[in-house]
C-alpha cells in the first residue's frame, strides 16, 4: 500500500500564501488579517488608526460581515479584534468588560465605542463619507425597509415547521412575493446592483441574502440564485468584487451554523430538498450555487497550507486517536494537493475522523470557498476508500465543536 507523504514533504508542495495574498495587511480581503492598511501609512503608525473593528472570531456573524464589507470597500485603515460568538464558545472576559452586552459587531471610532451595525455604518459615514449613497439617503431608505421585509419572510419560512395546513407552501408563497419586489427593485436600475452603482444598499442586503441562498437550498430545495434572474445577476456582480469574496461563506457553513443562531431551521421533507441537502453534506461540492466565479489556481495550495498550519490543533481536537489520525490527515492532505497519485487509503477506521473534519471546515474563517471545496472532496474521497458510513452528527443546538479558541495561535 502506498504510504502518505510526511508533513515536511507536504510542506514542500505548497508556497501559499504567495503574491498579493502573502500580504494580509494590504492584499485582498481575507478573514485572517488583524490589521488592514490598504497601502496607507497612517500618521503615528498603527497607534494612529482611528478605527478598531470587533468582529466574530468565526468570520460568520452577518452583522459583522456588513461592517467588514463596508470598511473593505471604502479602504479605511483599521484594526481587527476577534471575539467568540456565544454559539461557538465562551465570550472573552476582556470583551465583556468593554461591551457588557457581548453583542457583535462593535467598533471603536476615535475612542468612542459603537454597537448595532447600522449605527456603526452611519457613524463611519460621518467620519469618512458614504459608500456612494448614505444609509439615510432617500434612495437607500426604502431599500433598507425592503431588506427587512425579505428577512422576516425568510424567517417565517425557514424557522417554522410545516403544519397540516400547508404552512410551508404558504410561507414559500409569501417569501416569493417579497422576492418579486426585490426583483423589481433590481430591474429598475441600469446595472446589476440595487442602485445605479455599488453602494451601501448592496452592503445592507449582502449578509442575509447570502444566508437565504444557502439555507433555502439546503432545507427547502429552493434555489434563490437560479430562480430569480435579477438576484442571480446581483450575485454574479458581487462575486466580481474581491472585497465580497473575502467575506463570503459557503452553503455547508451557513446551513449548519444557522440552526443554533436562528432557534432552528426546518426542512420540508420534499425530495428536492433532500437531494440538495445530501449534496451540501456529502458532495460533490463543485458547481454548487454558493460561488460561481472562476476557481483560483491557488485553491489547492491554499487548502493544503491551511491544513499544514493548523495540523497540530486539527489532530488534537479530532475525536479519534491522534497517531492514526495524523496518518489519515496526511492521506487527505495529499489528496487535496492532488499530485497525480490519487487518494491514499487511510488507516482502518479513519473515515470517522476524516468526515468529522470534512464537516467542520469553515468558510471564510479557515479558507475560501474553492479551497474548502477541494479539501472537503479530498477528505471525502479518502474516507470513502475505507467506509461509506457517515461521520459523527453535526450539533444543532450550538456549535461548540467549532470553538475557535481551540485554534487560537498565541502571538
Amino acid at each position: 500500500m502506498t504510504a502518505p507523504l510526511t508533513w515536511p514533504e507536504l510542506e514542500a508542495l505548497t508556497t501559499w500564501p504567495q503574491g498579493e495574498w502573502a500580504d494580509r495587511t494590504n492584499g485582498p480581503t481575507n478573514a485572517q488579517a488583524r490589521l488592514r492598511l490598504f497601502g496607507h501609512d497612517p500618521a503615528g503608525g498603527e497607534a494612529g488608526l482611528r478605527v478598531t473593528l470587533y468582529r466574530d472570531n468565526h468570520a460568520w456573524c452577518p452583522y459583522c460581515q456588513k461592517v467588514w464589507l463596508w470598511l473593505e470597500e471604502k479602504q479605511i485603515p483599521y484594526r481587527i479584534e476577534k471575539v467568540t460568538m456565544f454559539c461557538y464558545g465562551e465570550k472573552e472576559s476582556w470583551y465583556k468588560r468593554i461591551v457588557p452586552s457581548g453583542m457583535l459587531p462593535a467598533l471603536a471610532l476615535d475612542g468612542r465605542m459603537i454597537t448595532e451595525s447600522d449605527d456603526i455604518l452611519i457613524a463611519l459615514e460621518s467620519a469618512f463619507g458614504p459608500l456612494t449613497y448614505a444609509m439615510e439617503d432617500p434612495k437607500v431608505l426604502p431599500l433598507r425597509r425592503l431588506e427587512r421585509l425579505l428577512f422576516r419572510a425568510w424567517c417565517n419560512w425557514l424557522c417554522r415547521p410545516a403544519s397540516l395546513m400547508n404552512r410551508d407552501g404558504l410561507s414559500r408563497q409569501k417569501f416569493q412575493e417579497i422576492v418579486d419586489l426585490v426583483e423589481a427593485a433590481l430591474a429598475a436600475t441600469p446595472g446589476p446592483y440595487f442602485l445605479d452603482q455599488f453602494s451601501s444598499a448592496d452592503v445592507i442586503f449582502t449578509p442575509y441574502v447570502e444566508r437565504m441562498n444557502a439555507s433555502l437550498y439546503y432545507y427547502k430545495g429552493y434555489n434563490l440564485r437560479d430562480n430569480n434572474p435579477r438576484l442571480g445577476d446581483w450575485f454574479d456582480a458581487m462575486e466580481t468584487r474581491t472585497t465580497y469574496r473575502g467575506t463570503q461563506s459557503d452553503f455547508h457553513t451557513h446551513s449548519h451554523d444557522l440552526p443554533p443562531q436562528m432557534g432552528g431551521c426546518y426542512g420540508n421533507g420534499e425530495p428536492e430538498a433532500q437531494r440538495c441537502a445530501a449534496r451540501v453534506d456529502q458532495g460533490p461540492w463543485a458547481g454548487l450555487p454558493d460561488g460561481r466565479y472562476a476557481e483560483p489556481e491557488t485553491s489547492r495550495a491554499e487548502a493544503l497550507a491551511r491544513v499544514i498550519k493548523h495540523r497540530e490543533n486539527i489532530i488534537r481536537v479530532n475525536p479519534v486517536d491522534d497517531t492514526t489520525f495524523d496518518e489519515a490527515l496526511r492521506c487527505g492532505a495529499d489528496a487535496a494537493d492532488d499530485g497525480g497519485m490519487g487518494p491514499v487509503p487511510p488507516p482502518g477506521g479513519q473515515r470517522w475522523g476524516l468526515r468529522y473534519l470534512r464537516d467542520r471546515i469553515n468558510v471564510p474563517r479557515d479558507m475560501s470557498i474553492y479551497a474548502a471545496r477541494r479539501l472537503r472532496q479530498a477528505l471525502e474521497d479518502t474516507a470513502a476508500l475505507v467506509s461509506d458510513r457517515p461521520g459523527p452528527p453535526i450539533p444543532v443546538r450550538n456549535r461548540y465543536d467549532q470553538n475557535p479558541q481551540e485554534f487560537a495561535i498565541a502571538p
